[in-house]
This record gives C-alpha cells, sequence and structure tokens, in this order.
C-alpha cells in the first residue's frame, strides 16, 4: 500500500549550486504574502536586481507586503543592482534596508524568511551549500530570533534616491 505525503509535513530541499540556491529563493519569496526578512553580508550573490526577482518582489510589495533587508554593505546592490534601487524607490513605503553594527561584521550566514513558515538558508555567505526548508513555523523561529536580535543593531542604510556613485 502506498503512503500518501502528508501535506502539512515541512518539505526540505538542499542545494549547493549557484543556481539551485536561486531557485530555492525565488521559490521562497513567491510563496510570502506579508513579510519577507533578509540578512546576508552583501547580497551578492543574490540577484535582486534581476528581472525575475524585480517582478517577484514587485507581486509581492504590490500585495501589501513589507521586506526587510539587513546586510553589512549595501555596496553591491548600490553599484549592481539598478532595478532593486528602483524597487526601493517605488515601494519605498514597503521596504526597509539596514546595515549592520560593527559589532555584527562577523555575521557569515544568509538567509531568507518568508511569512514564519519558509526559509532558504545558506550555512556561510561564502558557500553555496544550504538548504531550503517550506511550511515549517518551528524551522524559521530561531533564524527570525537573530534576524531580530541583528535589527536591533542596525543603522539606517540603502534607501531611495541613493544613487551609488
Amino acid at each position: 500500500m502506498e503512503m500518501q505525503p502528508n501535506s502539512m509535513a515541512p518539505r526540505v530541499i538542499a542545494f549547493d549550486t549557484r543556481a539551485a540556491f536561486q531557485e530555492q529563493l525565488g521559490q521562497c519569496i513567491s510563496k510570502a504574502q506579508l513579510h519577507l526578512r533578509l540578512f546576508d553580508p552583501d547580497f551578492a550573490l543574490w540577484e535582486l536586481g534581476s528581472s525575475q526577482m524585480d517582478a517577484l518582489l514587485r507581486h509581492f510589495l504590490a500585495h501589501h507586503g513589507k521586506l526587510e533587508l539587513v546586510a553589512h554593505s549595501n555596496t553591491v546592490l548600490e553599484r549592481q543592482a539598478p532595478r532593486f534601487v528602483r524597487l526601493l524607490a517605488d515601494y519605498s513605503h514597503a521596504i526597509e534596508c539596514r546595515l549592520t553594527a560593527p559589532s555584527l561584521k562577523q555575521l557569515t550566514d544568509s538567509f531568507c524568511v518568508a511569512d514564519q513558515r519558509h526559509i532558504v538558508r545558506r550555512f556561510h555567505a561564502d558557500h553555496l551549500r544550504g538548504q531550503a526548508v517550506y511550511d515549517s513555523e518551528p524551522d524559521t523561529q530561531v533564524p527570525l530570533e537573530r534576524f531580530a536580535a541583528i535589527w536591533a543593531e542596525t543603522l539606517p542604510g540603502l534607501h531611495a534616491g541613493t544613487t551609488g556613485l
């Protein structure tokens, strides 16, 4: 007798390539309805300036989503992601970009949490190995607590009108 998978069980997907990371990141963002919380040292591998990511984020934000992003540096976004800078200008009321305080510069993980239910995380920002977990509030609890602690020690970062020059 074939067992039917439990639709309420978390779905865990491991990845170790850039393409797989991008695929899972896109899936996670597409599932978001209310909140996206992103942390990465510089978002260099996230392709936030790509047309696909722009479309996903615009859809999310147009439906009253809120994006919170924390980085050690916004240089990559300012210089290499003009679509993201335009998105920030278009949805400045729904996006908040922050920079970590100097005391947090040693943090090297990378994650995206959607609606306290879905997460894509790389265990170290310099490597592509990571996992995506969907439909699991327990798997997002610790990263969300870390995000809140990081957020509490941030400074204003990228904002509408930043030119990158």
